[in-house]
């Protein structure tokens, strides 16, 4: 029997072949995982170690078949819920992570701000993870954008969450890393030539930059982006940002507020 949650949220239709996921994408991830992206898979592991939200129960929002993802970040949790639309992805996430407590859910919460909001109320004890799959849904220009980024900050406003997402995509490649971490707020174009330092550079901006505004984390190396060389002649600058809520508005089953201590 449907729950109330799953009758009122729009459901996700099985996708094989899409740019971002399905046969393709599994293709890829065969050949470049090891070798073109394993720089990335660290840089990953890294952001989702430093993030510790005290919950056991997590949400991960289109993780494919976790080719970003961690085994030991995955131990940590109790319970899994996973909203990932291709079904072979769903069958690889359960062998290649067997140990991991997944549950499975079709509920499509990319396709409205409201189905997001309405996550977020039903499965209140659970922290939220978007693994890079933001920079493939926002809207593609800034007042669109802009609100749309508003709208997912206001739906989760009780949750813990988190997010690794393309900012943009080119293919030229990075002159160099930063010889350190890119301040706070110091707005994209200062961002980009930290890594692409000088002559013309086409991007495709995916919308997402500065998502989780004043919330950011960074890990251990100070760093909230990197490069992901997805292709040989396609590279992505990446950002990493989590969000905690306030006091008042903690909706995480089990959980101390200012107010209760």
């Amino acid at each position: 029997m449907k729950t109330e949650r799953q009758t009122q949220a729009p459901q996700l239709r099985t996708r094989w072949l899409h740019d971002s996921g399905g046969l393709i994408w599994h293709l890829r991830a065969l050949r470049y995982r090891n070798t073109l992206w394993s720089g990335f898979r660290s840089e990953v592991k890294g952001w989702l170690q430093s993030w510790q939200p005290p919950t056991d129960k997590l949400i991960i929002i289109g993780p494919s078949a976790g080719y970003t993802l961690d085994a030991s970040f995955l131990q940590r949790w109790q319970e899994i819920i996973v909203l990932e639309p291709d079904p072979l992805a769903r069958r690889l996430l359960r062998w290649r992570y067997a140990d991991a407590r997944w549950r499975f859910e079709n509920l499509d919460v990319l396709s409205d701000i409201n189905a997001l909001a309405m996550l977020a109320k039903g499965f209140a004890g659970h922290a939220i993870l978007f693994s890079n799959v933001l920079g493939q849904i926002t809207p593609r220009n800034a007042a669109a954008s802009w609100a749309w980024k508003q709208e997912l900050r206001k739906a989760l406003a009780g949750h813990y969450w988190a997010s690794y997402h393309d900012v943009i995509s080119t293919a030229r490649p990075p002159d160099a890393e930063p010889a350190s971490a890119p301040p706070p707020a110091t707005g994209l174009d200062e961002i980009l030539v930290s890594y692409w330092h000088g002559g013309e550079l086409e991007i495709v901006d995916h919308c997402t930059y500065d998502l989780g505004a004043n919330a950011r984390l960074r890990n251990d190396s100070g760093s909230a982006y990197c490069i992901w060389r997805l292709l040989p002649r396609q590279y992505h600058l990446v950002e990493w940002c989590s969000s905690e809520p306030a006091a008042d508005q903690i909706m995480v089953a089990g959980l101390a507020t200012e107010k209760d201590c």
